[in-house]
């Protein structure tokens, strides 16, 4: 193999490789606070509290719409919803109860006052930054990119996590117990189901355990993700280098959570992180205009939200990204049907076997985490964005 060829493989390599030691470092600190804090934040969800996200730019905004969309309508069979709402740092003091979770999102003075704010009115407060919050999760890295992936990864197994002690009414705080839990056939998944609910601390260990569990596997994913889609990637880089270079824009697209892993894409090009010293690159958010997406799913059907916009702002000089866990989304297939017609280069991060997206060929460029398990999707499918992001601006056409 060639210097020339072997050059991208030792470049993701290193990416992912920054992303493990990051992560292992993190969640190998943190995982026992995880644990506390999802019990806190279930008694709080006991008591009628809801969780309030809110955070500083673009890009810590799309984790506040991903965090509270999770929480409203899990996609998990089995875990119930619970409330969650995202608002702007300055809404805090209006909007939160004394019963509510406050997380919050980046730094800066908005965020330090929305913080103290939520603490006056009696909120439980996490961040992921030194902004005065009861509970700091700091990611131990200095990339953006890296920070965000192990933020994200840290509200998914709150969310995932939150749950366990529903099952256990003695350990929270004012409910009474009922009797042990025989999880039956389901024992293997989830063992702690069969504690006793005065044990507070085998609970706690086997939700520690969990969490490391699901670190490691969100690892392996980066590494499979990054791994199998090196051709895509690179290939991607390149298509959309010299779109951007052209004047061209990324029209970003996705359902749920993949909606706000659209608005981090947006973010991530329209604003790059000042550390990068990169150009900001045009780029629209598909998602974003509630008014837009409302009247066509109610005049026209909700397959054709996204194409219809594609229709109204999409040309051979720009680009479809789209992002499916399952591949198989009649609204993102219904856009990249459109987006080739209309002679844009389309590309798709997909989950489980890649669904009808990678079956029938439906993007030019298409990389597949395989997974089943949506959370650690959208995880890895966070790594493979990023990683594209950085081969843009090292790609030459």
């Amino acid at each position: 193999m060639s210097a020339r060829a072997a050059a991208p493989a030792d470049r993701l390599g290193t990416l992912v490789a920054a992303r493990t030691d990051a992560g292992g470092r993190f969640f190998g600190a943190e995982a026992d606070r995880l644990a506390r804090l999802c019990h806190r934040m279930a008694e709080r969800f006991a008591r009628g509290g809801r969780l309030v996200a809110f955070g500083a730019d673009a890009a810590d905004r799309s984790d506040v719409r991903h965090v509270a969309v999770e929480f409203v309508h899990p996609v998990i069979v089995g875990k119930r919803a619970l409330p969650a709402l995202g608002i702007e740092p300055g809404e805090v003091a209006l909007l939160v109860a004394p019963d509510d979770i406050a997380i919050a999102f980046g730094a800066g003075a908005a965020v330090e006052g929305a913080v103290a704010a939520a603490r006056a009115r009696g909120c439980l407060t996490l961040a992921f930054a030194p902004v005065g919050a009861d509970w700091e999760l700091r990611p131990p890295t200095d990339d953006a990119f890296v920070a965000q992936e192990l933020v994200e990864t840290s509200y998914h197994v709150l969310w995932e996590l939150v749950h366990v002690f529903f099952e256990h009414r003695g350990l929270l705080a004012g409910r009474d117990a009922r009797g042990t839990h025989d999880a039956g056939a389901s024992s293997f998944l989830y063992p702690f189901l069969a504690e006793q609910e005065t044990d507070l601390d085998a609970v706690l260990a086997d939700v520690r355990a969990s969490i490391a569990a699901k670190a490691d596997e969100t690892a392996a994913l980066r590494a499979q993700t990054v791994g199998d889609g090196r051709a895509a990637l690179t290939a991607a880089a390149a298509a959309l280098r010299m779109r951007l270079d052209a004047g061209g824009a990324v029209l970003a697209l996705g359902n749920g959570g993949s909606a706000t892993d659209a608005m981090d894409a947006v973010a991530d090009l329209r604003a790059p992180p000042p550390a990068r010293r990169w150009p900001a690159r045009r780029a629209l958010d598909l998602t974003a205009d509630s008014a837009i997406l409302t009247a066509i799913a109610n005049d026209v059907g909700t397959e054709a939200i996204f194409a219809r916009q594609v229709i109204a702002y999409g040309g051979p000089g720009d680009a479809l990204l789209a992002l499916s866990t399952s591949g198989g989304s009649a609204n993102v297939i219904a856009a990249l049907a459109e987006a080739r017609r209309r002679g844009l280069a389309t590309i798709a991060f997909v989950g489980y076997d890649g669904g009808r997206i990678a079956a029938d060929g439906l993007a030019d460029h298409v990389v597949v985490t395989r997974s089943e398990h949506i959370p650690r999707i959208q995880e890895a499918q966070a790594t493979a964005w990023h990683v594209l992001r950085e081969l843009i601006e090292e790609a030459r056409p």
